[in-house]
């Protein structure tokens, strides 16, 4: 059953494919949806980054310094023989 219906789909769209020009291709209404879908997903995807670069912090806390300190005291000396 599967082939009778794929024969009868393929002699419905014979006729459309030789409507086409075969010199003159365009991505249509489709592309078009799909360009600016794809468009849209990227500016949302730049403007969350914008938004979580902005959160970011740089600058290392005083906190953080007197703890990284307070570490590097508490570690033993290399033995300088090996």
């Amino acid at each position: 059953m599967p082939d009778m219906s794929a024969s009868l789909a393929l002699t419905h769209l014979v006729p459309l494919a030789k409507e086409v020009d075969e010199n003159k291709v365009t991505p249509g209404v489709l592309g078009f949806i799909v360009f600016a879908v794809m468009a849209l997903a990227v500016w949302g995807l730049m403007k969350s980054m914008n938004k979580h670069m902005q959160k970011v912090d740089f600058k290392e806390s005083a906190s953080a310094r007197t703890v990284q300190a307070g570490a590097d005291s508490k570690a033993p000396a290399a033995d300088p023989k090996g």
